[in-house]
């Protein structure tokens, strides 16, 4: 499964999240891509305990929003557990980090809203 993969119009589909093969962006940081729709792009997470994002996450144009499945991610100052959605507007960057290891799936939008 890549990246551009979508899911079409009267398509239903449904994935095995750990089957998909995860791509290590820095130490303990786990990207897998999920398929996704026209303009939004799809993801899980997982940050091994003690992780960090290895660059600062600039959000220029669209925005980025998460939900955090299990563990904790700390954005700055603010720690955000199970059940918690984060959503992160146009002009935003952050950096998450983790103590405890985290899972979150995500979006990223890639077209105006």
């Amino acid at each position: 499964m890549t990246t551009s993969d979508q899911v079409s119009p009267g398509q239903t589909l449904a994935v095995d999240v750990d089957a998909i093969p995860p791509v290590e962006l820095g130490p303990g940081v786990h990207v897998r891509a999920l398929p996704g729709m026209p303009g939004i792009r799809t993801w899980v997470i997982d940050l091994a305990p003690g992780a960090e994002w290895p660059d600062l996450d600039v959000h220029e144009t669209y925005g980025e929003a998460y939900f955090v499945v299990r563990g904790e991610i700390v954005e700055g100052d603010r720690t955000h557990g199970p059940g918690s959605y984060v959503a992160f507007g146009p002009k935003t960057s952050h950096r998450p980090r983790t103590r405890t290891g985290v899972r979150a799936f995500g979006f990223n939008y890639d077209v105006a809203g």
